[in-house]
């Protein structure tokens, strides 16, 4: 028994790393999919439509099971999507830096600000029980 198993080491290795890039990929599809729903409107149509053809084309590669293609493909794909990741932290930063900047200007204008407000005093606790 245990010949056998060390004759079908290599095999098994070799399996188990299909395997695993094969659902390595089909998860990059899901998330890159879901997240162009998400932020899809925050990204370049020109970058858009280049995650898109690459999400199209990791498909076909693990629908056919070639590894090496599905390596390529998925890295197109990650660098394609981290291009466009840069847009959707410009926009997250943007509208950010405008939701934060509008409360922080009227603090200013009228000399208080709530952070200011804030005091430590010592207390003690009371059990009632006794």
């Amino acid at each position: 028994m245990k010949a056998e198993a060390t004759a079908n080491a290599e095999t098994d290795k070799a399996t188990k790393e299909r395997v695993e890039k094969l659902n390595t990929a089909d998860a990059l599809v899901f998330q890159t999919e879901k997240q162009l729903k998400e932020f899809g409107e925050k990204i370049p149509a020109a970058e858009r439509t280049t995650i898109e053809n690459a999400v199209k084309d990791l498909k076909e590669a693990h629908a056919s099971q070639d590894i090496d293609r599905v390596d390529k493909a998925s890295e197109v794909l990650n660098n394609a999507w981290q291009a466009a990741s840069q847009h959707i932290y410009q926009a997250q930063q943007d509208a950010g830096a405008g939701a934060g900047a509008d409360p922080g200007a009227q603090g200013s204008s009228n000399g208080s600000n709530a952070a200011e407000e804030v005091t430590d005093v010592e207390f003690e606790e009371v059990d009632d029980k006794k």
